[in-house]
């Protein structure tokens, strides 16, 4: 499998359990690894054949600023569920950071892998 990668994605979206986190909105950064088969985008040279990363990340960044969610995990979840089944995306590695989180870190968030790289699972 080959590996079509977005990454620095910035959106911003209401994420967190506390009370001041349900009506701010803030940053989250995803970056995506998504496993496909290049093969035949790269001899037709047609985006009809490709994964289409443009559009996978117009969906998830659409998605993504109209969610609210408590968890991170529940958010990192449901962004891979949007690929895999929306995409046909066999295998998905998510990481989600949450700016600003945790005083005195840099970030903090979230990996999650879902599907399987040869496309089993």
């Amino acid at each position: 499998m080959d590996i079509i990668f977005l990454r620095g994605l910035h959106i911003e979206t209401i994420v967190g359990i506390f009370d001041w986190e349900r009506i701010t909105r803030r940053t989250v950064v995803l970056d995506l690894e998504m496993a496909t088969d290049n093969r035949k985008a790269a001899a037709s040279d047609a985006i009809k054949d490709a994964l289409d990363y443009s559009a996978v990340s117009q969906r998830i960044v659409s998605f993504v600023e109209q969610s609210s969610f408590f968890l991170v995990e529940t958010l990192a979840e449901r962004i891979c569920e949007i690929i895999l089944t929306e995409f046909g995306v066999p295998w998905v590695r998510l990481t989600l950071n949450k700016i600003g989180a945790i005083q005195n870190a840099s970030d903090v968030g979230i990996i999650i892998e879902r599907g399987g790289k040869s496309g089993q699972g």
